[in-house]
């Protein structure tokens, strides 16, 4: 465990949770470190598999970037009911690292993308044309995720095989139609912060499309983005609310959500995914959002129950 600022008598301590390849920190989240000492909290930084980590040290664990947990999630979720302070909480991580919750938010009347679920053994009809994304319920960073034109031979071989490799690895797949839309509009993305009365919205930024053909393997963690900050809309506002207000337990417990949307076939924003675990929360993007941030924290940890 990486200590950033040591403690003195008093300061709360704050452990910021990544994987063993980003044990300095992604750079869009060491934006956050000088706020969070200006403001007086100590700050540590550790692998969620670490052994060594005494996460009951700290008056707050926060989650930013464990982004290899998707192979293991089963050992993530089982890892963060053991974290005493988690933000988010480890109830809502469970919840969110497998994407079966649009099924929940779709029932609530949140407007999400169509989607197929494939089990393991099971097989699925291709249609006879159109664009279809493939991707497994479980992951992080586009990985496992493909495009595909179906009335592409080679396309659709692929397809198939991507399918078959999913489900021989045991894992749920989703099948969704590919929105052209975000070809011109591109994927935005809302974040909100906690405040003294729950969530508030804090900036917005636009991802340029990411799915470009059949899945060939990502190198890295994550797929490059190309981001540009956006004004967001009062529709995609709407709808973002409508996503946390559906959250389990309501979205006062959390420190953080980013509300991903698309424009869907009638032109409305539609949500593609909620990340309530590890997103990327775009801090450069933003004048003030690192410090947004740090305060939230801080409301998070007034909130928090105090270390026995």
């Amino acid at each position: 465990m990486t200590t950033h600022h040591q403690p003195t008598r008093g300061e709360p301590r704050v452990a910021l949770v990544t994987c063993t390849e980003l044990l300095d920190l992604d750079p869009d989240d060491r934006l956050l470190l000088a706020p969070l000492a200006g403001r007086g909290v100590a700050v540590s930084v550790a692998a969620w598999d670490d052994p060594t980590a005494d996460w009951a040290a700290h008056d707050l664990v926060v989650l930013r970037s464990p982004w290899d947990y998707a192979p293991r999630r089963d050992e993530f979720v089982a890892w963060a009911d053991t974290v005493p302070r988690l933000a988010n909480p480890a109830d809502v991580v469970r919840w969110n690292t497998d994407k079966r919750y649009l099924v929940e938010l779709s029932a609530a009347g949140v407007p999400t993308v169509s989607t197929a679920w494939v089990a393991p053994g099971e097989s699925w009809e291709l249609p006879a044309a159109g664009e279809y994304v493939v991707k497994p319920a479980v992951s992080a960073g586009c990985q496992d995720t493909g495009r595909y034109d179906l009335a592409d031979p080679e396309h659709r071989s692929l397809a198939v095989a991507h399918l078959r490799r999913l489900s021989d690895a045991g894992r749920l797949a989703m099948v969704q139609p590919y929105l052209s839309a975000v070809d011109a509009d591109g994927e935005t993305a809302l974040l909100f912060l906690a405040g003294p009365h729950g969530l508030r919205f804090s900036h917005a930024i636009r991802k340029g499309p990411m799915l470009t053909g059949p899945d060939l393997g990502v190198a890295g963690l994550y797929k490059p983005e190309v981001i540009t900050p956006p004004t967001a809309t009062p529709e995609q506002l709407a709808v973002a609310e409508r996503v946390l207000a559906a959250v389990p337990g309501g979205p006062r417990r959390l420190l953080y959500a980013r509300v991903d949307l698309i424009p869907g076939p009638d032109g409305g924003p539609v949500l593609v995914e909620l990340e309530l675990t590890e997103p990327s929360l775009f801090l450069g993007y933003a004048d003030g959002a690192p410090d947004r941030l740090a305060d939230a924290v801080l409301t998070r940890l007034r909130l928090a129950p105090p270390l026995r």
